[in-house]
């Protein structure tokens, strides 16, 4: 009888069956019954999330009311000069505007895009289509995803478009009414701050902007996990849709 020796991973499936014999003939075991070759790894596959333009393309022209957005390189670094590994990189919110589309279609009227090619803009973190194209990444985007006009380093100096505001947000409060210290975990986040700049207002139906009634250096209570953060050299500020402001506080 045949004995079956067991030898760390390889295990024989069982005892070897003698080959079956057909009118004398010896078949020969399937090549199923073939052990499979261990240690062979399988290469991992690449996933691309953005589409790549051809190089034979020389120019992306967007339609209606997209437009086309160079992307700002994600940073490598910290502040204190660590660098990142590509999974800690924050996607960036941040670009140039190289083409637009023709505008907005409002009934017989078209209505342009109010961004011009060159503007250095903010935009919605998901916002667009990503494509590589001349080897830089760019976004396809709507109009409306662009949150506002930045021209400067710093987030105070945005400029809100359509119906968003941007509201320096309330420092936490340190203790509580009973006079504890609170760690910087447990401070709640406010939903409250003061108005910096508003947008043009929303577009109507004829074309025409309806101005926000929100003006700048008022005190407003805002929904608490609405728009888009951002730190400022003097501070966290946000940016939302006016219509995510609750009520405007006075003393």
């Amino acid at each position: 009888m045949a004995s079956v020796h067991l030898c760390g991973p390889k295990v024989a499936s069982a005892a070897m069956a003698k080959p079956a014999l057909a009118d004398g003939l010896r078949v020969p075991a399937s090549s199923s019954a073939r052990p499979v070759p261990t240690g062979r790894r399988l290469r991992g596959l690449v996933v691309r999330a953005a589409t790549v333009v051809s190089p034979k393309y020389t120019s992306v022209k967007p339609l209606g009311d997209r437009v086309l957005v160079k992307s700002k390189t994600s940073e490598d670094k910290t502040a204190g000069g660590i660098l990142l590994p590509t999974t800690a990189q924050s996607r960036p919110q941040a670009g140039e505007v190289v083409a637009v589309g023709e505008g907005t279609s409002l009934g017989s009227n078209i209505v342009e895009i109010s961004v011009p090619v060159g503007a250095k803009v903010i935009y919605s973190k998901y916002a667009g289509t990503e494509l590589e194209f001349n080897d830089t990444t760019h976004l396809i985007m709507k109009e409306d995803d662009i949150i506002g006009i930045l021209d400067t380093d710093d987030v105070k100096d945005l400029k809100p478009l359509s119906d968003r505001i941007l509201i320096k947000v309330a420092e936490s409060e340190e203790e509580t009414a009973g006079g504890l210290l609170l760690t910087q975990m447990s401070k709640e986040k406010p939903s409250v701050g003061t108005v910096v700049a508003v947008g043009p207002g929303p577009l109507g139906d004829d074309g025409s902007r309806t101005p926000l009634s929100i003006t700048p250096g008022s005190s407003v209570l805002y929904s608490k996990y609405a728009g888009s953060e951002f730190k400022g050299s003097e501070g966290e500020y946000i940016v939302l849709r006016s219509s995510d402001v609750i009520a405007v506080l006075s003393s």
